[in-house]
């Protein structure tokens, strides 16, 4: 069904974190010669060269320059983190058991939460004689519950029933006993003191492909990772052409961008200025021949659910990459936009879908109109079809992930010209 179906559910069950994503997405930057390059330097950029830079340890941006002065910047951006519960600097909870605090990241599907062994993973900051360094962590092992309320107590659990986060979804370490001990396992697996860290809750599930013809795969974080591992498969494939091929990770997406290192900072900006600062063309220039691709997943037509879709716009599993419309532009695909991608799927045999949400159902919104803000040119807001978004276990089909390698390959690898009377695409 999908050749690299194995990598795919390895690169999911790697990144229990977004900066654990882009540590992964980092790693296979620097397995295909691509230099790191950091903010704080000064970039000598040769033609023909390869590069990324990080941001905050969570995001990431990739860049490879053509032989010629190129034409302008083949962007896509995809987001690192997902829907969770961030650990408390002081986490421990003594009572009668031994309990962690938390505070919920993001609009997840609470129950989807409880009663699954659960763990921690992120970022540290460990106290050094010069001052801290930052360090990954993954406690791998089943760490932690939170546990239900037996139906004999709660009579209104399948019948619709309001979460309380400081009661409800708080996770169980331990026994009375057991108090203290959480702090110092974290600092086992920091390897030293911990000054202060950002770690996240996730569920222990690993990805599986599942199905008739083994053609879902079901994991944690498909919203956004599916796309980001897309995404960067298709910008190490794809060949060269006259305009600049940008892979963008950020972060931050699901609580609004508004980090240093989310779609709502200057990172884009920083970027594309100081690659431009030695092309003969000069950035303004650039962006006019430039376009972007924001790719965050979409709903699909749920199977027991299809009122909730729009009638005519429903994007199925299996079926293709999707276009996601708004009049309001939430997603900011409008017709110019439509009209590349369009083009650019043709070119690589890829089908394409449509997304719209029904009238009376307000959708969410994602990292185009934000990056545009920053940035302004031609944009498609896309994604790949799944289920149960903003679940803790998500589930999509394998052949999409596919059809979007294919169409980034595609894309990474053309030459766009923007007209007033048009476009096109080599």
């Amino acid at each position: 069904m999908y050749k690299n179906a194995k990598a795919l559910c390895g690169f999911l069950d790697g990144s229990h974190s977004a900066y654990h994503a882009a540590a992964n997405t980092a790693a296979a930057l620097d397995e295909a010669g691509y230099t790191r390059l950091s903010e704080g330097d000064r970039w000598v950029l040769a033609p023909g060269g390869k590069y990324y830079t990080c941001r905050g340890g969570s995001a990431l941006i990739a860049f490879r320059l053509p032989e010629g002065d190129p034409k302008g910047f083949l962007i896509a951006a995809a987001h690192t983190d997902r829907p969770s519960f961030k650990l408390k600097f002081r986490p421990e909870l003594p009572g009668t058991y031994c309990r962690v605090s938390t505070e919920r990241y993001g609009g997840a599907i609470l129950s989807t939460w409880l009663d699954r062994p659960l763990s921690v993973a992120g970022r540290v900051l460990v106290e050094t004689e010069q001052g801290a360094e930052a360090r990954l962590v993954d406690i791998d092992r089943d760490l932690l519950l939170i546990p239900s309320v037996a139906i004999h107590m709660n009579r209104q659990a399948n019948d619709g029933y309001k979460w309380d986060l400081t009661r409800d979804l708080t996770p169980l370490f331990g026994g009375k006993d057991d108090t203290g001990k959480f702090g110092k396992l974290l600092e086992k697996a920091a390897g030293g003191k911990i000054l202060s860290h950002d770690l996240y809750l996730y569920v222990r599930q690993k990805a599986t492909v599942w199905g008739g013809e083994k053609q879902f795969i079901s994991a944690q974080g498909l919203d956004d990772l599916q796309c980001l591992y897309g995404c960067l498969q298709g910008f190490l494939h794809a060949g060269t052409g006259r305009s600049i091929p940008v892979l963008c990770a950020f972060d931050s997406e699901e609580v609004g961008s508004c980090s240093t290192q989310g779609a709502d900072s200057t990172f884009l900006e920083d970027v594309l200025s100081r690659i431009a600062e030695g092309t003969v063309s000069g950035k303004n220039t650039l962006l006019q021949n430039s376009f972007l691709v924001s790719a965050d997943n979409a709903h699909a037509v749920h199977p027991n659910h299809p009122e909730l879709a729009d009638p005519e716009n429903a994007p199925v599993m299996g079926q293709g990459v999707v276009l996601k419309f708004n009049s309001n532009l939430r997603y900011c695909t409008d017709g110019l936009g439509a009209g590349i991608f369009h083009r650019i799927c043709k070119t690589a045999k890829v089908p394409v879908q449509s997304y719209y949400n029904r009238a009376d159902i307000p959708g969410g919104s994602t990292l185009g109109h934000i990056s545009i803000a920053h940035i302004s040119v031609p944009t498609a807001d896309i994604g790949l079809p799944q289920l149960a978004m903003h679940s803790c276990y998500e589930t999509a089909h394998l052949k999409d992930s596919a059809y979007l390698t294919a169409a980034m390959e595609a894309f990474f690898g053309s030459s766009l010209t923007i007209t007033e009377n048009g476009f096109s695409v080599e």
